[in-house]
């Protein structure tokens, strides 16, 4: 992105993408499983796109640190990318910040996934907002959920005109946060609200813990062809480590309720 123009690899840019130096996924063609391989042993190419989306040219290993500029100029260019490869069957983009949650590289950046097929998350999420509709004559489950909080108040941070911020309910971990657009909407690459409400959720949470704590954040955007979707924006600082019976039996242990987080981070929003 170079609003001023200009030559590509020179001053300018506000924000940039380049193919990751590691990459996970690699161009090439998702060839199906060999009819000799054993059904036990199924594998499938790691083919794809795996990019590297620089959020901004200022030295910062945080997002919120940025400028409100910057913030929501990387933001469009998540947009951009991820419509870019919505030939994807499915596209995962990712913000890794601290060496606890993932990242490799210290200066502000997010990672964009090209999916050949669509993650078990994102379809049971799909296929959850599809048996929600046809129980509730066409009802959105995130939606409701949504005007629930909002009514309820207990597990809201804060709301403007595009979204809200929730704590949401058993949340897996201290001060987990949603992004959730007010109007209903599949595809986050689509849609234009919900950055300046980003904006404001990592910006609290730096602001209760004395800076940017190392957090995961991931956008949860509808599968291609698909339209009973609700997209949404989790944050999951990393405060606590999931230890055996999280790993084990897949049961969460949240020792801080969400209700508490939000009480908290309301707080400094005065």
């Amino acid at each position: 992105m170079r609003p001023g123009g200009g030559e590509p690899d020179s001053p300018g840019w506000t924000s940039r993408v380049v193919p990751n130096l590691y990459p996970a996924l690699t161009a090439g063609e998702d060839e199906p499983r060999p009819d000799s391989e054993p059904e036990l042993f199924a594998s499938r190419p790691a083919v794809g796109a795996h990019e590297v989306i620089v959020n901004a040219p200022e030295h910062v290993t945080a997002m919120a640190e940025l400028s409100e500029e910057r913030f929501l100029g990387a933001v469009a260019t998540w947009r951009e990318r991820m419509r870019a490869h919505s030939d994807s069957a499915y596209v995962q983009l990712v913000v890794n910040e601290g060496a606890g949650a993932g990242a490799s590289l210290p200066h502000t950046h997010a990672q964009l996934y090209a999916l050949p097929f669509v993650p078990a998350v994102a379809a049971r999420e799909r296929e959850r907002a599809g048996a929600y509709g046809e129980r509730h004559a066409g009802g959105g489950l995130l939606s409701d959920v949504l005007v629930e909080e909002v009514r309820r108040r207990e597990r809201l941070v804060a709301i403007d005109d595009e979204a809200a911020l929730l704590c949401p309910w058993a949340s897996r971990s201290p001060y987990e946060l949603r992004v959730v657009p007010r109007r209903a909407a599949a595809r986050f690459e689509a849609d234009t609200g919900g950055a300046a409400m980003l904006r404001t959720a990592m910006r609290l949470l730096a602001e209760r813990f004395d800076g940017p704590p190392e957090l995961n954040l991931w956008i949860a955007t509808a599968p291609r062809g698909a339209d009973s979707f609700h997209w949404h924006v989790d944050i999951a600082p990393r405060l606590t480590i999931k230890a055996g019976l999280e790993l084990g039996a897949g049961v969460d242990i949240n020792v801080y309720p969400p209700e508490r987080a939000a009480a908290d981070l309301r707080e400094c929003l005065r």
